[in-house]
């Protein structure tokens, strides 16, 4: 049997692997109000966003962890074992927070979460790298970048309707069961990789392959997998530290709003879940066509004539550009409808950038080294959103979170400035 365009089939259960990892790590954030009313009836609204701070920090400290790992992991196991490890633990994991009780049971499960979400974004840039031509991963990876917008759209409205049937215990483990089915598909569809998958057409076959340019350096006629260093290696290119700080600083933007939406809309308008329903998910459909136009935007001008180098620096940089004055303005806002159009624009930014930061690796090495390198910069992504995430309540006490969004604006100009430095020009390396 042989499937036509397989690897889009590929991307598109990554994609809602995706959308499952959103939904299950938003279920927390959505029904913390109605969680602390319950469990912290004596606390004041401060005190309790302290908790969810304290929380979300274990989350975020595991999840980076967990991308150190999983990288590795990715890179020893494959791509379809290291997907049925990671989604399995996180979503058993999910289920597990129904029985929770307090700040110690929250955060034992939110660790386990952590770890086991941390190794959807090393796997999913390892898929782009092995279904993929080179020209079109920054398009693949906005495809899946979309599945976190997607995510976040339908979580924030969907578990406000479920929490007009349901408890807050049951809302867990119906989410958590969602990630157990999405097994049966990817193990059924994702045999092998392309190069020896027993349902792809040999004319995709030979078109994914010759399209890698991290292939056939050796000019043999017999593609390779591209340079490859040691862990040590990989470290002493510049390159690397390029990918690894753009990662670290711009990923706490997307964390700022991903912990603090809900919370905020509670805080600033007074809102409670439901009506956090209505407005929460206006952000992620923002981020959802930013994530669709900055993979096109890189695909479109590739496909022009443009270098690799130049589209993903383009594309990176006006991400950035859009971001920089939305965050600004989110110092004073006005009414919540503007504000989160504001934070639709922010995360649109966002979105046309990051899919090509996390196509860089696979631009630089060959494809025993991506996930290595992916689990790096995403490590550093998550301490750097760990840290910002530690003090948004000291930043924002009394409900001002002005202070919160000028750092956001901050950083992305720290990204910009990494990729200009640290990555003069985006081509495979190698070795010294």
């Amino acid at each position: 049997m042989k499937i036509k365009r397989l690897r889009w089939w590929v991307i598109g259960l990554i994609a809602a692997a995706t959308i499952i990892n959103y939904i299950d790590r938003q279920s927390l954030n959505v029904l913390w109000p109605e969680i602390a009313q319950d469990l912290y009836p004596d606390k004041t609204d401060d005190q309790r966003k302290e908790i969810y701070a304290f929380i979300s920090v274990v989350f975020v400290f595991s999840y980076a962890f967990g991308q150190a790992i999983f990288g590795k992991i990715f890179d020893w196991v494959g791509t379809r074992l290291g997907f049925v490890l990671s989604i399995g633990v996180w979503s058993i994991a999910t289920a597990l927070h129904a029985v929770a009780r307090g700040l110690l049971s929250f955060s034992i499960f939110r660790s386990i979460l952590g770890v086991a979400e941390a190794g959807n974004w090393p796997g999913a840039t390892k898929g782009n790298a092995e279904w993929f031509p080179t020209k079109e991963r920054a398009f693949a990876q906005g495809l899946f970048n979309s599945g976190a917008a997607i995510g976040g759209i339908i979580s924030i409205p969907l578990i406000a309707f479920l929490s007009i049937h349901f408890n807050w215990q049951v809302i867990f483990i119906l989410v958590g069961l969602t990630g157990l089915l999405w097994l049966i598909p990817w193990l059924v569809l994702v045999k092998s990789p392309p190069k020896n998958h027993p349902w792809l057409t040999e004319s995709e076959r030979q078109y994914i392959l010759s399209g890698q340019k991290n292939q056939d350096l050796d000019q043999d006629g017999s593609y390779d997998e591209g340079y490859n260093p040691s862990t040590k290696e990989l470290l002493s290119h510049k390159e690397s530290w390029g990918v690894i700080i753009a990662s670290m600083v711009i990923d706490p933007i997307w964390w700022l709003f991903v912990f603090w939406i809900p919370i905020y809309l509670f805080e600033v308008y007074g809102m409670d879940v439901k009506t956090i329903g209505l407005y929460g998910w206006v952000p992620y459909a923002g981020a959802m066509l930013g994530a669709w136009f900055g993979g096109l935007l890189a695909q479109n001008r590739i496909k022009a004539g443009w270098s690799v180098d130049r589209a993903r620096k383009l594309t990176i940089y006006l991400g950035c550009g859009i971001m920089l004055p939305a965050l600004l303005a989110m110092s004073s806002p006005g009414g919540p409808v503007t504000a989160v159009l504001l934070m639709a624009a922010i995360l649109f930014g966002f979105q046309t950038a990051i899919g090509n930061v996390q196509t860089l690796p696979s631009d630089f090495f060959g494809g025993k080294t991506v996930g290595t390198l992916a689990g790096f910069a995403g490590m550093a992504a998550k301490l750097g959103a760990a840290g910002l995430t530690y003090l948004v309540p000291w930043l924002t006490s009394g409900g001002n979170y002005t202070p919160a969004f000028v750092i956001g604006a901050a950083l992305a100009l720290v990204a910009m400035g990494s990729i200009w430095i640290l990555c003069p020009k985006i081509e495979p390396l190698q070795a010294k």
